[in-house]
């Protein structure tokens, strides 16, 4: 018989609804299979009783005939969104011990289609960062390992790392993460799941601890397609109180799921065949394309000139948006506050905000607010936005020769922890394929594509036009019926 956590989502779902098993039985099969994987520290804090409170009332609904879209399903959340009662923070000392009084759109959304929580998922601190080791509460630790005899732990990716363990895992079905130059992508591709940034405004930011307001996006990762596809059916609504989500109807993106792309036209971006990038990558690329060929695709080459300036913008843009957001931990309205004795407020302040933040979280603060000071606005943050509207422009331009376009993830397979931590610019080149999508605002998935020569996944991505969800996921069904990926990591933990 299959264990119930080698379910997802769909599985879970229908299992409960055909009456082969309890949703107590999953949660507590989840809640057990948490508490033993604490070595990976995908957990910030553990909500057993959420998930098993949630499951009830799932149980007595089928008794009653009342079935939600997500009853009997628990979730891992990402602890970038505020749950009401439960600590929420961000990965950061800053607001170690914060329980909102609220809950944000889009976790309050899950769990009005009656999921349950598992916990809160380690991240990157204020989701900065492409390894998940900037989080104040820990590295989390992939559940992969190369095949090369050695022992070196892996990076999940970032910031959504605790999401994407999880899920790779197995200790949970699936995960919400956010995405603001690729933190969702990324780490999907490192752990070989599937993840989705939908088109910017799908997803309600109320509630969500803000990095970058112009970038940032909730998603989900799981297993496959479709349980990514009944994970954002229920996460996604327009919000009167996010004054960037989009007023329209939220798809049925489940229900409209086709493998049947003949006659589409993928696009290869030429652009993004850069050097230094090893060729398993491109290996893996050449091997993506020929199946979407085999699926009756047409494959077009196409350019998006102003790519080679998307990582630099961004560095730009999300650093300054950064440092605005996070002028408001300060010490004295909530979070952690250091008071020096007989120190003015200043004092107070610089000490609340040297012991809450940590370095990376600092260094793009001080980055930001340098592009944002009144002698260099004009001449980097101005210019930064100049070249973001150019590579939507770029991404606008080739719509009218193809209609999704077919990238790497990320530059190489998962990183052993350590290994790029003190280079910020090698770390920063993870997000050079993830970039360009996240600027323009557009839909765009990881769906894992195979392993290398370590054993380790590889992801490619799938970038579509505005609020085409439904097309990108279409394309990643196809995808994923011909990768035919079912490798998982053999536990150790």
């Amino acid at each position: 018989m299959t264990k119930l956590t080698d379910l997802g989502v769909a599985a879970i779902r229908d299992g409960f609804r055909a009456g082969e098993f309890s949703a107590r039985e999953v949660a507590e099969a989840f809640n057990e299979a948490v508490t033993n994987a604490k070595a990976l520290n995908a957990f910030v804090i553990e909500t057993p009783d959420h998930a098993l409170a949630a499951a009830e009332k799932a149980d007595a609904d089928r008794v009653a005939g009342i079935l939600k879209p997500l009853s009997g399903v628990p979730l891992g959340i990402k602890d970038l969104f505020a749950t009401k009662g439960y600590q929420t923070t961000a990965g950061s000392l800053m607001l170690e011990g914060f329980e909102p009084a609220y809950e944000s759109t889009v976790s309050g959304n899950l769990f009005d289609a009656g999921a349950g929580m598992l916990g809160k998922l380690n991240m990157d601190q204020f989701a900065m960062g492409s390894s998940n080791e900037t989080s104040a509460y820990g590295n989390v630790i992939s559940p992969w390992r190369r095949k090369d005899g050695g022992n070196v732990a892996l990076t999940p990716g970032g910031s959504s790392g605790g999401s994407a363990a999880a899920v790779a895992a197995r200790i949970a079905p699936g995960v919400t993460g956010t995405d603001t130059g690729g933190s969702i992508r990324q780490p999907a591709a490192f752990v070989g799941i599937t993840g989705v940034k939908p088109t910017y405004g799908r997803c309600s930011r109320w509630g969500m601890v803000a990095f970058a307001s112009s970038l940032d996006q909730a998603g989900p990762m799981a297993r496959d397609v479709r349980d990514c596809a009944i994970m954002l059916e229920a996460m996604a609504s327009f919000d009167a109180k996010d004054s960037t989500s989009l007023n329209l109807p939220v798809p049925q993106w489940e229900a409209g799921l086709s493998g049947d792309i003949r006659g589409k036209r993928i696009g290869i971006p030429k652009e993004y065949r850069i050097d230094g990038v090893p060729a398993e990558i491109d290996t893996i690329w050449e091997q993506g394309i020929a199946w979407m060929k085999d699926a009756g695709a047409e494959i077009v080459e196409v350019s998006l000139p102003h790519t080679k300036y998307a990582l630099p913008a961004y560095y730009i843009i999300a650093p300054a948006e950064a440092s605005s957001n996070l002028a408001r931990y300060d010490g004295v309205r909530y979070g952690k506050r250091v008071s020096p004795e007989n120190g003015s407020l200043d004092d107070m302040y610089n000490a609340t905000r040297a012991a809450g933040f940590g370095a990376e979280v600092k260094r793009r603060i001080m980055i930001g607010t340098y592009v944002l000071s009144a002698g260099f606005y004009d001449a980097y943050f101005n210019q930064a936005q100049k070249v973001r509207a150019l590579i939507a422009r770029d991404f606008d331009r080739v719509w009218e020769s193809c209609d999704f376009i077919l990238t790497p993830t990320a530059p190489s397979a998962a990183f052993g922890l350590g290994e790029k931590s003190d280079d910020p610019i090698a770390m920063y080149l993870n997000d050079v394929f993830a970039v360009p999508a996240s600027l323009a605002g557009l839909p765009a998935m990881s769906v894992p594509a195979g392993l290398n020569a370590e054993g380790l996944p590889l992801g490619l991505q799938i970038v579509g036009k505005a609020l085409d969800e439904q097309g990108v996921m279409n394309m990643g069904l196809a995808f994923e019926e011909r990768a035919d990926f079912v490798a998982r990591p053999e536990a150790w933990w």
